[in-house]
């Protein structure tokens, strides 16, 4: 069987952040979440790790993170810039400024990977249950001949908010069975003194509950992706309703419309894990303070790879 593998998306830019959010320190000994995740992975058992950068940043995160790397898994990189993987006589529109999202960091990835993936954001802190369910799911499963096999980690809405602004949350529904039967990318949700709720055009305001579960974009996947992605980003490309100078393409928006359609069975796995993430620069003491918790808590050595 392939060596089972995990996807980073380490491309962010971190705009609201203001810096490479990445990079930052959160751990007592300089760690930052990558880390954290790369050590989830290994004792996962989990070999190969292909991270998605930035061209510029190739030599920073080498450095940083991909040579520690190198030692406990087979390593590939990816470069999302904002030409890659068009379709051939796709002019990228003059003001579009940053690539094109979570869709197409995925899509590139198809010469790294021959087997079934995991699939997580480079800022996201998911815990070790997460990764392992999901790990574990995905090396039992292959595609059938009339659908797909996929599967996502699925948090509750309320555990996974910043205080300090909106954050974007792929809102789940489910079958009795536990299979997805909706995944719709809500890009603007924010708490509230009366509650949650989220807005797709600044003026309208509707309700969310707590206990709502959300994808936070940790997703196992099987090869099959890759040409559902290559389709479905020509036809966004192509989609006169879409702003191209600033829409992006959504891997839970994907991975969404295919369960709608049924093609693919999506499995969710859900988690009382904490989530945690960096979307502001005021979410970085309550990261530092949850990990420390976490090491108190016997869940991670004080020093990862010790």
């Amino acid at each position: 069987m392939d060596k089972l593998a995990m996807v980073i998306m380490a491309a962010g830019i971190g705009s609201r952040y203001g810096g490479l959010k990445q990079m930052d320190p959160v751990g007592p000994n300089g760690e930052i979440i990558i880390d954290y995740s790369l050590y989830d992975a290994w004792r996962a058992g989990i070999e190969q790790v292909v991270f998605i950068i930035r061209p510029d940043l190739e030599q920073v995160f080498k450095e940083r993170i991909g040579f520690e790397a190198e030692k406990h898994f087979k390593v590939s990189y990816v470069f999302q810039e904002i030409d890659s993987g068009l379709p051939s006589g796709f002019q990228v529109p003059v003001d579009r400024k940053k690539p094109w999202g979570t869709g197409q960091a995925v899509m590139l990835c198809q010469s790294a990977i021959s087997g079934n993936f995991l699939v997580l954001n480079a800022d996201d802190f998911y815990g070790y249950e997460a990764i392992k369910k999901l790990a574990d799911y995905m090396r039992t499963v292959k595609d059938e001949p009339s659908y797909y096999n996929y599967a996502l980690v699925a948090y509750r809405l309320g555990n996974t908010l910043s205080e300090h602004g909106h954050v974007a949350r792929g809102i789940c529904q489910l079958s009795p069975d536990g299979y997805l039967l909706d995944l719709r990318e809500r890009t603007k949700v924010q708490k509230f003194p009366d509650g949650i709720k989220y807005t797709e055009d600044g003026q309208a305001w509707h309700r969310l509950s707590p206990d709502d579960l959300a994808s936070m974009n940790i997703f196992g996947l099987t090869p099959s992706i890759f040409s559902e992605l290559k389709a479905r980003f020509h036809s966004f490309l192509t989609d006169p309703a879409i702003d191209l100078t600033r829409t992006e393409f959504y891997i839970p928006e994907v991975v969404g419309t295919l369960a709608r359609e049924k093609k693919a069975k999506v499995r969710v796995l859900t988690t009382e894990e904490r989530w945690f993430g960096v979307t502001y620069q005021e979410d970085r003491p309550w990261v530092q303070a949850s990990l420390r918790q976490l090491i108190k808590e016997g869940k991670y050595p004080e020093k990862l790879w010790a």
